[in-house]
């Protein structure tokens, strides 16, 4: 916790700040944040903006947070909870539980009921979460259920968030962990996901967008300053400005320098 609030704190204080989103930090653990962070809160500056991941019990979570925001509102406040369900019914329960103050993301599984998940969520204005990866092999989705999950949600018009293995910008083996003795798989690329959101919030079908998450190589998408452009697609600047603003909103990694550091490698920055 204190190396994770050291380098947000940094973070934000440097010149990517542009770049960084809300601390994400599960409920259980927001006392020890607390404690941590109590002593990096500065007059003057912004509260810092977190994201609550909500355990088994949404209800007694939603307490937490209420609590939580009522005790640190100069400092620090909970603008968001994340949820992870396993069925429609919990779908339900989190959305009646948490605030309707808070942004919710609810992480759903990939499977045949994908469509009635997504409109659950967008009956009940709540966004989308989907899990890009993990520290197994296994852990990581096709590239047909993530482009599923995109065209959905394009169709839906439901906002969503990427979780888990998206350190790199484009997909290729990499190692899981930061072991060194990881073993490694293929992962996907942060470009390849949110560049193959705005071509599902383009219009463009499944197939196309399931292409795009198997791209690997660099030379096949282009930046201008008009907008960039991936084999005979493009997308102009209005079109990604639209995308990330209500469509690809942000995704979570535990290493904030590693994205961008392989972006400035690529010229990209």
């Amino acid at each position: 916790m204190r190396d994770a609030v050291a380098a947000y704190d940094r973070h934000r204080q440097s010149q990517d700040a542009w770049a960084l989103g809300r601390f994400v930090i599960p409920v259980a653990r927001l006392s020890e944040f607390a404690h941590t962070a109590g002593n990096l809160s500065r007059r003057g500056h912004p509260a810092w903006s977190l994201s609550a991941l909500v355990g088994d019990d949404a209800r007694r979570d939603a307490a937490v947070i209420a609590q939580f925001n009522a005790g640190n509102a100069a400092r620090f406040v909970i603008d968001a909870a994340e949820v992870r369900v396993a069925s429609l019914d919990a779908v339900s329960d989190a959305v009646t539980s948490l605030a309707r103050s808070l942004t919710l993301f609810v992480e759903i599984p990939l499977n045949a009921q994908l469509d009635q998940y997504l409109n659950a969520l967008s009956s009940a204005r709540a966004r989308a979460k989907i899990r890009t990866g993990g520290v197994t092999a296994d852990a990581v989705p096709s590239s047909h259920d993530v482009a599923r999950f995109l065209v959905a949600c394009a169709a839906n018009a439901l906002p969503f968030k990427a979780t888990a293995g998206l350190h790199h910008p484009l997909r290729s083996e990499y190692p899981l962990t930061y072991q060194l003795d990881a073993k490694r798989a293929t992962m996907f690329g942060f470009l390849n996901v949110f560049l193959a959101a705005g071509l599902a919030h383009a219009g463009v079908g499944g197939t196309e967008v399931s292409s795009l998450l198997e791209e690997r190589e660099p030379a096949s998408i282009h930046f201008t300053s008009s907008g960039v452009s991936w084999r005979r697609h493009e997308l102009s600047i209005d079109q990604l400005i639209s995308a990330r603003q209500t469509f690809a909103l942000s995704f979570g990694s535990c290493s904030f320098d590693e994205p961008l550091g392989e972006l400035r490698a690529r010229s990209l920055l």
